[in-house]
């Protein structure tokens, strides 16, 4: 069986700094994973914060969190960790992990992660 699993998250204050962390078990290793971390703050949209190829070897951020944020993948594990730093109140949110699966080019399906919370506040 196929699982997402996230951990991490919390409280902190402004300028401070967080890792979240999602692991993806049970995928067959014919299977690629693409991984993103979308979050979603009260009253308004989920948005795309950054990403990660199965090959781990392509990234991205949203504007507002390049150079604070930092995505990274466990080589030759389906793990990815997501690096926060400079937390501002504007971070609040709900994060969420999803995988995207793919086998020969071909997308399969997506799943995600349960979300955790990051609050930063002073």
């Amino acid at each position: 069986q196929v699982q997402v699993v996230e951990s991490g998250g919390g409280s902190v204050q402004p300028g401070g700094s967080l890792r979240l962390s999602c692991a993806v078990s049970g995928v067959s290793s014919s299977t690629t994973v693409d991984m993103s971390w979308p979050r979603q703050a009260p009253g308004k949209e989920r948005e795309l914060v950054a990403s990660n190829s199965s090959s781990g070897g392509s990234t991205s951020y949203k504007d507002s969190v390049r150079g604070r944020f930092t995505v990274t993948r466990e080589n030759g594990k389906n793990t990815v960790h997501l690096q926060m730093n400079n937390l501002k109140a504007d971070d609040t949110a709900v994060y969420y992990c999803n995988a995207v699966f793919s086998r020969i080019g071909v997308r399969m399906g997506e799943l995600w992660g349960q979300g955790t919370q990051v609050t930063v506040s002073s």
